[in-house]
């Protein structure tokens, strides 16, 4: 089977392409990217005044499965990451059980072969249970799948098995992934600590708590020579703190996700539980340090935080929902409106965050558009406004922190291994 794709806007930093051009996909891969193709091809999409891009890889996406199904599946959870034009995410291990066995990653393996839409990579636990007690055995998890560790949700307080467990890794090749938080320190808050939270009545979540964690996971990996990717970064301190780890040749990446470049504490005031994740809302000084980061460099990526939650946990009294934001469908959106439709990012400089990035951290073959590569393809109508509305998600959850939003980029198709999974 042949898919034709004409006239596209092309941005694939990758291979440093940024302009108008045709692709043509054979069977589940691209064949040719190239000026005035003209194949026969069973599909022909005109991409007249779209980006064509390659799929987003969300490095950070909470599949609930096993164990939590009435949330979200792997079936139901890549249907989303589909519509939001995501063709690869990591599955992160915050599962009942957690992913840390060899047993357990080969069950959620089986049902990956099964049921999923897209590509889903494993992140296994770096403790057993994620209780930062005993180190998960990262060589079974290794040889079961995984390509990469985290007790995400959570940090490991022990200095000793963290430095373990960056040892371990770096043996087995697999990257480690830090939830950094000192829950000493943010104990049981709820927003940023701060005058919002004064003013809300309810228990902060002090910025330490996260950035102190940071530099402490920053100098165990520099300690060893070890890779380390910081998660979910909120705080402009710790946007600091890997800039200056970057400047000293550690090797350390770092997510964020679209809350926490869009969104602040000031939004919480209506007590919004869709809008209570962990780490926190911060400052509206924290978003504009986040957004610099992002400009300059020192955060790599942004994804999602897809963490779905059922409608009995997040629509109760603010002090009891659950932590988390739904995220698959809208990631690309938000970006495009708050990044790239503002001038802070270029086209190019987004899908690199989006996509070419998290692939080269996780070190998987995607992310590019090159012939030979996996045909993992999005088309967006860039300008195209929307609205989003709790009706129109596929996911089984309706949590988002952006209901009721105006954005700017629409999804049009998603392409995954050659085949079109989803049409606007």
């Amino acid at each position: 089977m042949k898919l034709l794709i004409k006239n596209g806007h092309v941005v694939d930093p990758g291979n440093k392409i940024d302009e108008v051009m045709d692709i043509l996909v054979e069977g589940e891969k691209i064949s040719k990217v190239g000026f005035g193709l003209d194949a026969k091809a069973e599909t022909v999409i005109d991409a007249v005044g779209k980006i064509v891009m390659p799929g987003i890889v969300d490095m950070h996406v909470h599949l609930r499965e096993p164990g939590r199904e009435d949330k979200e599946t792997v079936f139901s959870g890549t249907k989303a990451a589909a519509k939001g034009g995501v063709t690869s995410v990591l599955a992160m291990p915050n599962t009942l059980p957690s992913l840390d066995s060899a047993g357990v990653i080969k069950t959620l393996s089986d049902i990956i072969k099964k049921t999923a839409n897209v590509g889903v990579f494993i992140c296994g636990a770096i403790t057993i249970g994620r209780a930062g007690k005993e180190l998960a055995d990262i060589s079974a998890l290794k040889k079961e799948g995984i390509i990469a560790i985290s007790d995400d949700g959570g940090s490991v307080d022990s200095d000793d098995l963290m430095l373990k467990a960056f040892k371990e890794a770096r043996k087995e090749k697999v990257l480690v992934i830090c939830h950094s938080e000192d829950k000493s320190l943010s104990g049981k808050g709820l927003v940023n600590r701060g005058f919002t939270s004064t003013r809300m009545g309810l228990r902060g979540i002090s910025k330490e708590s996260e950035y102190k964690r940071v530099a402490r996971d920053i100098k165990l990996a520099e300690e060893i020579g070890a890779s380390v990717h910081i998660a979910h970064v909120s705080a402009g301190e710790s946007v600091e703190i890997i800039r200056k780890g970057k400047l000293r040749g550690v090797k350390v990446t770092s997510e964020t996700a679209p809350h926490y470049f869009t969104l602040n504490e000031e939004d919480l005031l209506d007590y919004n539980t869709s809008m209570k994740v962990n780490p926190p809302l911060r400052t509206k000084d924290d978003v504009l340090a986040i957004k610099e980061g992002l400009r300059d460099g020192t955060i790599d990526v942004i994804a999602s935080d897809h963490a779905p939650h059922t409608e009995n946990e997040k629509e109760i009294e603010f002090e009891h929902a659950e932590f988390g934001s739904i995220g698959l469908e809208t990631e690309l959106a938000v970006s495009v409106t708050e990044l790239t439709g503002k001038g802070l990012l270029t086209w190019s400089e987004l899908v690199k965050k989006i996509s070419l990035n998290p692939a080269r951290i996780l070190d998987i073959n995607k992310g590019t558009l090159g012939s030979g590569k996996d045909a993992d393809i999005t088309i967006v109508s860039p300008d195209k406004e929307w609205v989003v509305n709790k009706v129109g998600f596929v996911s089984k959850s309706k949590n988002s922190a952006f209901i009721g939003r105006k954005l700017k980029g629409v999804v049009e198709y998603t392409i995954y291994k050659g085949k079109v999974i989803y049409k606007a």
